[in-house]
């Protein structure tokens, strides 16, 4: 089945509570979107299974949870204050803003793409995508500071603290997890392009002679995680290694990992080469030296850092869009999101077949709290059972215990498979133990190598 468009994926999240637009009741606003009940659950599940892979099952990074406002010294040092911008063209006639490098053609031979007239589009000009604010009372020049447009800086900034807290030795990374804002000239396609996003950043330091081979190793363990733990189809992804004049001003080498949208080919994550430009940057701008000892080489050294970077956002947006399908039975066409039981924002639901009978619901709602323990799960009895099986199909819960008359008598529910729709009978007391074991039996995952062949232990 091809990807469904991203306003199917828009019309499910807002029906079934995952994404709904920021501050609808006035109208909304372009590049903010807030995540409902289950869009949270569905994001935490995500940070988690990148925090787990990146952090907990590692031995060589450690984590930073940064400010989002710094001292503006840090942007001016990185080089964002002075070239962190994209180029806009504006429409004379419709008033509308766009990315020149988004429009098909130079800006004075096409037409807009709102309105249609031609000759109407303005030449290119920069346009800073940081968002500016102040610090204090006082709304001067002296108390600028900016939101942070990307999590990276800081773990940079807060080098020589983490390396010295943790003893920690080359190779080595820090991970973070935190909201970015870049005021975006053109937002759009649901939750993909946004001007308040989350990031998942990891800087790994290296020593410069064995940059090579943790960016092979990194690209390789990037991609593996989007099919492995995500479950992200394989054929939808793709490497694209940038090429030389798209390259950013820090990047030796940046491979993207690509998902085939709606849209196209977009990217979800990069891993760039970054060499030492940011730390030498820091180190210039602040006075401080940013280095640590090699004792392998017996010398001080600058390392090199290897950056995978990604968008929770857009991580979410692609478990969606990837795990949308839809089957047709022989009486209705179902509607199901076939994504991993470990990101799934419900577990479990526990349906009682007659909401009329007290003592069925009763045990129905004390088995809903016995879940509870194990696993994300909830009770529902605001419909039919079929129409109770096909929301849950909708919000990707991979297992729905039915609790029936006949349970009164055995002791026993139904466990219903999502994805087969198959059957089996559990005694109620065992169920919890059942479900927790079927959603970690289909989460294994076998990890990330620690390191490439021959860069030597962390």
């Amino acid at each position: 089945m091809p990807a469904p468009n991203f306003d199917v994926i828009a019309s499910l999240s807002k029906r079934r509570g995952f994404v709904f637009p920021s501050s609808e009741i006035y109208g909304g606003m372009a590049g903010f979107w807030d995540y409902g009940p289950l869009g949270v659950e569905l994001r935490n599940n995500v940070k988690a299974a990148w925090w787990r892979h990146m952090v907990h099952l590692r031995d060589d990074v450690v984590g930073l949870d940064a400010a989002i406002i710094m001292n503006p010294r840090v942007w001016e040092a990185s080089g964002h204050v002075a070239g962190f911008s994209d180029p806009m063209s504006d429409c004379r006639s419709c008033k509308l803003r766009f990315r020149t490098d988004d429009l098909k053609g130079p800006p004075s031979e096409i037409a807009c793409p709102n309105c249609g007239q031609r000759g109407t589009l303005t030449e290119p000009r920069q346009f800073n995508l940081m968002f500016a604010t102040h610090v204090g009372p006082v709304e001067d020049s002296a108390s600028v500071a900016y939101l942070r447009p990307e999590t990276a800086q800081a773990m940079f900034a807060q080098f020589e603290n983490v390396a010295t807290s943790m003893r920690r030795k080359l190779p080595f990374g820090i991970a973070q997890i935190g909201r970015s804002f870049r005021n975006e000239i053109t937002p759009g396609n649901f939750i993909f392009r946004l001007r308040e996003f989350e990031q998942m950043e990891m800087e790994f330091f290296v020593h410069p002679r064995d940059e090579d081979e943790w960016f092979a190793h990194w690209v390789e363990a990037r991609h593996r995680w989007w099919t492995d733990v995500l479950g992200i189809a394989p054929e939808r992804l793709r490497l694209r290694p940038h090429d030389a004049d798209e390259l950013s001003h820090y990047s030796k080498q940046t491979t993207d990992i690509e998902y085939e949208f709606p849209i196209g080919w977009s990217e979800l994550e990069g891993v760039a080469d970054r060499t030492d430009f940011d730390l030498r940057a820091h180190a210039a701008a602040s006075g401080k030296k940013l280095e640590v000892f090699d004792e392998k080489a017996g010398e001080h050294v600058v390392p090199f850092v290897i950056e995978p970077a990604m968008g929770v956002d857009r991580a979410v947006l692609t478990v969606l869009v990837d795990g949308y399908a839809e089957e047709q039975l022989a009486k209705e066409t179902r509607v199901v999101l076939r994504i991993r039981p470990d990101l799934a924002p419900v577990k479990a639901a526990v349906l009682p077949l007659l909401r009329n009978r007290p003592e069925l619901v009763e045990r129905a709602r004390r088995l809903t709290a016995d879940l509870k323990q194990q696993v994300t799960a909830m009770y529902d009895d605001t419909a039919s059972i079929g129409k109770l099986y096909r929301r849950q199909d909708e919000i990707g819960t991979p297992y729905c215990v039915t609790v029936d008359p006949e349970s009164l008598d055995d002791g026993a529910a139904t466990i219903r498979d999502r994805d087969t729709m198959t059957q089996e009978r559990v005694s109620m007391e065992l169920v919890p133990q059942r479900i927790a074991e079927l959603v970690e039996g289909r989460a294994q995952w076998e990890g990330i190598p620690r390191e490439p062949a021959g860069a030597g232990a962390p």
